[in-house]
């Protein structure tokens, strides 16, 4: 294991802003990681440090195919991470609409090009990222329909779902619609929490990555096989939506299989008590999100369904 910077800004009053990454095998530019971009994105930096120790543990074992290259990148926004602030701490602005980042622009734009200038080449790209909106959703690989994408690579990390998502004008901006323009096999991995660490789905997501980095040929291993991933496009998602404001109780989990009718949440008026609408499953699906903050405001979609 080789550590060392892979972008840095020199600061005026504090310590300087620093990205790391960790290098196992050769030199090949075959398989880059990425983390944490966000401040709040605890789940993503802890899995990457799960998948660092695993790959250390290979590489001293001789396990890493010959020239194959890794690149682990934990976190790209340390200095959100230091403050608990999900967005970029001075403009509040997210370095994961800024890629392919322009190299005299604000700082956001700058920091996106000095981390996209050294992984873009990767011939695999793996990001570990997290949903726009607070909740748990069920373990899935995620990929930019652009026409590059490759469904029957994605099926090889073993994850329950493979979701094929249908570019809006922001995603555009995105590290995993960029490496795909750039020509990178490129996919988007959720691993059920954001900032909270959940360590049973923290190994679900190192196994998945171990055992696509095996059946591409980068590593000499046998383990975790998963699932029969299951394709859904983005579209195919219904969305379940509040009527109005209050404390948000759900009834269900992400993952978890529903029946049409069945009671899925409730939102309370935070004075009262009193129930103010009651969220029901318009059809028989499996819960792919669920928000998990006290409070919902009105027209918020709570729940995400994937039909049958």
């Amino acid at each position: 294991m080789r550590e060392e910077n892979i972008y840095e800004i020199k600061a005026l009053y504090r310590d300087n802003f620093r990205v790391k990454g960790y290098r196992f095998g050769g030199q090949e530019k075959t398989v880059c990681i990425m983390g944490s971009m966000r401040g709040n994105e605890y789940q993503q930096i802890y899995v990457c440090s799960q998948i660092i120790r695993r790959l250390r543990e290979m590489e001293q074992k001789g396990r890493i195919a010959d020239g194959k290259g890794i690149l682990v990148i934990p976190c790209g926004n340390p200095y959100s991470v230091n403050i608990k602030k999900r967005f970029w701490s001075i403009d509040n602005t997210d370095i994961n609409r800024m890629f392919p980042g322009y190299h005299e622009g604000e700082t956001t734009q700058r920091i996106a090009n000095g981390i996209f200038q050294e992984i873009k080449n990767y011939e695999f790209g793996i990001q570990f990222a997290s949903f726009y909106m607070p909740g748990n959703f069920v373990p899935q690989v995620r990929m930019m329909k652009t026409g590059n994408e490759n469904v029957e690579l994605a099926k090889k990390f073993g994850l329950p779902y493979v979701v094929l998502q249908h570019p809006r004008p922001f995603d555009t901006a995105t590290l995993n619609y960029n490496w795909q323009i750039w020509e990178a096999e490129a996919f988007s991995l959720y691993s059920s929490s954001t900032s909270a660490i959940d360590k049973a789905a923290a190994r679900q997501a190192v196994d998945a990555v171990l055992n696509f980095l095996s059946k591409i040929g980068v590593l000499n291993y046998s383990g975790y096989e998963g699932y029969i991933s299951r394709v859904v496009e983005s579209p195919d998602f219904v969305n379940l939506r509040t009527d109005c404001a209050g404390f948000f109780e759900g009834a269900i989990e992400a993952g978890e299989k529903v029946e049409e009718g069945q009671l899925l949440a409730r939102i309370l008026d935070p004075y009262t008590g009193e129930i103010k609408q009651e969220i029901l499953s318009p059809l028989e699906g499996i819960i792919a999100f669920v928000h998990n903050e006290t409070l919902a405001y009105q027209n918020t979609a709570v729940i995400k369904l994937i039909p049958g």
